[in-house]
């Protein structure tokens, strides 16, 4: 594990951004980098979740991509939401499983088991297949700690990262150094795309 204590979102982002610039062109530019305020705002005051100050850094830096295109920066195959889209798929997860949402079923804490979906989880990623990425934003020692939903399984399957920041450090250290992360490795198509390899 590599050690995050202290550095902000930024310095990692920027990392990914440049070498998505030189040497994955098609996923970069798919990335919107204006920050959405609108969107966010409307996210807090819908959700009614106290969002890390990590999360805010990054979606200034970051509002998903155009229309919602893949864009699989983060592995094994999840593509940035920018908060107005984050909001969203909150609300339509939150809709569909509201009536099958049984309190007993969570953890109380963050990074817990818990199934059905969770309303303290806040995506922040997308697959394309109902999967998402999610943070944790109930209490605990691992508050803020990133999330893989499993949109069959109706549960998380596992704790992925203890924070924004260390999800980007880690992915930004594998770009970089054509290293593993988690169980996958980085990759480059012949059209100029991220893809990761997993096994």
């Amino acid at each position: 594990m590599l050690d995050h204590g202290g550095v902000g979102v930024t310095k990692h982002w920027n990392r990914i951004v440049r070498w998505l610039a030189e040497h994955a062109p098609a996923t970069g530019s798919v990335l919107r980098s204006r920050p959405d305020r609108v969107g966010l705002r409307e996210l807090t005051e819908q959700t009614g979740l106290d969002l890390p100050a990590d999360l805010r850094e990054w979606w200034n830096l970051c509002d998903g991509t155009d229309r919602l295109a893949f864009a699989e920066i983060l592995p094994p195959f999840y593509t940035p939401y920018g908060p107005a889209a984050a909001l969203r798929s909150w609300q339509v997860k939150r809709r569909m499983w509201a009536e099958t949402w049984i309190e007993s079923d969570a953890g109380p804490s963050a990074g817990s088991p818990a199934y059905g979906f969770h309303p303290a989880w806040l995506p922040i990623a997308f697959d394309g297949c109902g999967d998402a990425l999610v943070v944790d934003l109930r209490p605990g020692p691992a508050h803020g700690c990133v999330l893989e939903w499993d949109r069959m399984l109706c549960k998380v399957l596992t704790f992925e990262w203890p924070s924004v920041p260390a999800m980007l450090d880690d992915v930004a250290t594998a770009l970089e150094t054509h290293s593993r992360v988690r169980h996958c490795d980085p990759t480059i198509t012949i059209e100029g795309r991220l893809d990761w390899r997993c096994g």
